[in-house]
């Protein structure tokens, strides 16, 4: 327990003496007036160290904020520095081909980024482009179609975000650690007839596959996104309903 939160403790407990007070001696005056007073100022101390504490938070939330920041912008600029090396590679080598289908691969990875970047919900963006610098036990494919957002969803479409991004998080905290090559869980999000369809196809050892499909199922309960069945863990076809 930290001084403020004490602080806010000893202010309510303060009030327990006039209050005492008060019981004992209904009667008189200056005891009432007393715990008035009393009150008023543990109220004024609460509120003091109440926004005290709030304000330490926010501080504390947004220095996790700026740490990831910096953490995916390292790993960006460190997976583009490496593909303009291979590319810088092959044009030294005088092997065109290879430069080509390798600007071909940045483009690609570019068109990618800005698809994510336009799906609508800034919480799924960030934790899209982010996902690398957190998991390294699983890689995570995205293949979006154009101009999917999550904008045209019929329904609660920030929770539809946030049931996608906890059924990405079972399977990465489903999956089994090994030494080997990581697990790949591939996410393809497109439209379908009248709906927002979200494909999962993952490949790759789970620690226990029950308590996987029960994450699911939780995750997924009363939002928007749902599925006929989660039986086939390692394939599944999430819908949510679009505006008409």
């Amino acid at each position: 327990m930290n001084r403020i939160q004490s602080a806010k403790l000893y202010a309510a407990g303060s009030i327990l003496l006039p209050a005492a007070v008060v019981i004992i001696r209904p009667s008189l005056l200056w005891a009432n007036l007393l715990f008035l007073v009393w009150t008023a100022a543990a109220a004024v101390l609460w509120v003091h160290a109440d926004r005290r504490q709030h304000r330490q938070q926010l501080k504390r939330s947004l220095a996790t904020i700026q740490q990831a920041s910096i953490q995916t912008l390292n790993h960006h600029r460190h997976d583009w520095m490496n593909d303009l090396q291979v590319l810088y590679g092959y044009i030294r080598m005088n092997k065109p081909d290879r430069a080509l289908a390798s600007v071909e691969r940045i483009r690609d990875k570019m068109l990618m980024e800005s698809k994510i970047s336009k799906l609508g919900s800034p919480a799924l963006t960030a934790y899209l482009q982010s996902f690398r610098t957190f998991s390294p036990s699983i890689v995570l494919d995205v293949e979006i179609e154009d101009n999917v957002s999550m904008e045209e969803l019929d329904g609660d479409r920030d929770g539809a975000a946030e049931a996608l991004i906890e059924v990405i998080n079972a399977y990465r905290f489903s999956t089994k650690p090994g030494v080997g090559d990581p697990a790949l869980l591939k996410l393809r999000l497109y439209r379908g007839s009248g709906a927002l369809m979200v494909e999962l196809e993952f490949d790759g050892e789970l620690t226990d596959e029950a308590e996987l499909i029960d994450k699911l199922e939780q995750r997924l309960h009363g939002t928007p996104l749902q599925a006929d069945s989660l039986q086939q863990h390692r394939h599944v076809l999430l819908k949510a309903p679009l505006c008409a």
